[in-house]
């Protein structure tokens, strides 16, 4: 759980700064779950320059409360939590300097969204929080009041989370987030865990991946692992002691997350999603006499293969398919045996290139438009699909036929503008295993909006 914060004071000497307004929305790494805003009277004279920038004078906080009047409220709604804020060491010492004139040690774990977009987005040009999340295309309202500001931090955070696939944040708040909870039994795990599409992630003692899932619903998913039998649940149900996820929305961004972070974690009980996951491939090739066939083949790593496929099932239904949609010969396609012309020509479904009447040329350029659709060779475009709430879209980018990571956005200012979309996406590994998971579901997913990109 975290506390993002943005205090504002009244300037002047180091330690002797007063506090003129904070706010502090409660993260729990996918939603805001409770928030405190409110002006502080600081007893205490404003400098102009702090007046001039956030418009807070003297005469506003007359009647407002005193520090020590929203000091247990404070303290309530950052128990247990890690403090978040721009600037965190700034934050922090103003805390614990308040707390510190009542006569209270005020002591919080905190994490700074300046150092960590420094790590996690090292191309920014600044990393003041206003010309940061303007240049990653974040709203942003009332700039220098603490609500604005948290805010604006509490998107920034939830960006910088999704960047993170070190999972160093999150590994530091499951330990956190232990303590005492070390024996807590696994009912009350599943009850932390949504019923929706996403990644999850199951935690030792020491706050290690143990191991890496994602499914259309998470809740029923994980209750399949602590209500499983065989000796890989029975392993994990003895050292898992929390279990964190990321909503995704999308289906197709669950999976390529998974598989990207099973390889960069290499999780103790996911040895069997190490390996490749495809078998058979689609490949050309062209006959004696100039039509262009397609077959299915073992897939081998040193080929570019057209598309690949699980199993040969998956690959004959997918042959037979396309075959048939774009009027192909299923002779030619070494899907029909004969030497003569094929059944398809019997049925006018052909038009003869098994026996050499159709003209080369135009057969050709059916079979290069199945190729288009069936590959993204070379393409420029963006995936769009489900995002992790109603008013957001998640979107995969592909440049020059390569996957290149994906992210999540709510304007559409920031999949228009390159630069932004850029800054926006995570970026991923391009490897087989992706590139198989991408076809496969562009071959049967109609509901993925395809944007080309110049």
């Amino acid at each position: 759980m975290y506390a993002i914060v943005d205090i504002e004071t009244t300037g002047g000497k180091y330690n002797e700064e007063g506090i003129t307004e904070i706010a502090i929305y409660k993260f729990d790494g996918h939603k805001v779950v409770d928030q405190f805003i409110s002006l502080v009277n600081p007893e205490k004279p404003i400098q102009p320059f702090v007046v001039n920038l956030t418009g807070i004078n003297s005469k506003m906080l007359r009647d407002a409360p005193k520090f020590y009047e929203v000091a247990k409220r404070i303290v309530e709604i950052t128990e247990d939590c890690i403090l978040v804020a721009h600037n965190a060491s700034f934050d922090s010492r103003i805390l614990q300097m308040e707390y510190k004139r009542l006569g209270f040690e005020y002591k919080r774990k905190s994490l700074c969204t300046v150092e960590l977009s420094k790590k996690l987005i090292p191309e920014m040009e600044s990393y003041k929080l206003g010309k940061l999340v303007r240049a990653l295309g974040i709203p942003m309202s009332d700039r220098h009041r603490a609500s604005g500001d948290a805010l604006a931090t509490v998107k920034l955070f939830q960006l910088l989370l999704d960047k993170d696939s070190e999972k160093t944040i999150i590994q530091q708040a499951v330990k956190t987030d232990i303590r005492k909870k070390v024996a807590t039994r696994l009912l009350d795990i599943i009850e932390s865990v949504p019923s929706d599409t996403g990644v999850y992630y199951m935690h030792n003692a020491d706050g290690d991946i143990i191991y890496i899932g994602k499914s259309k619903n998470i809740k029923k998913r994980v209750n399949q692992h602590f209500t499983g039998t065989n000796n890989k649940s029975k392993k994990i149900q003895k050292q898992v002691v929390a279990v964190t996820f990321e909503r995704t929305g999308s289906e197709l961004v669950a999976l390529l997350k998974e598989s990207e972070e099973i390889k960069l974690k290499k999780p103790l009980y996911n040895r069997a999603q190490r390996k490749t996951i495809f078998q058979f491939a689609m490949a050309s090739y062209t006959d004696e006499n100039g039509y262009i066939g397609l077959r299915i083949e073992k897939a081998d790593g040193r080929k570019k293969h057209i598309t690949t496929f699980t199993n040969m099932a998956q690959a004959k239904h997918v042959m037979f398919k396309l075959t048939e949609d774009f009027k192909l010969c299923q002779k030619v396609n070494e899907l029909y045996t004969s030497k003569s012309h094929c059944f398809q020509y019997t049925i006018k479904e052909c038009d003869g290139a098994c026996i050499k009447l159709e003209d080369v040329a135009s057969y050709n350029k059916r079979v290069q438009e199945a190729i288009e659709k069936y590959s993204y060779s070379n393409k420029n475009m963006l995936i769009v699909d489900k995002g992790r709430h109603h008013d957001e879209r998640s979107a995969i980018l592909i440049e020059n036929g390569q996957y290149k990571g994906f992210g999540f956005y709510t304007l559409n200012y920031q999949v228009t503008n390159i630069e932004v979309l850029k800054s926006i996406i995570t970026p991923m590994q391009d490897n087989r295993d992706v590139q198989h998971i991408i076809q496969s579901h562009l071959r049967r997913k109609n509901r993925f909006k395809i944007i080309p990109l110049q």
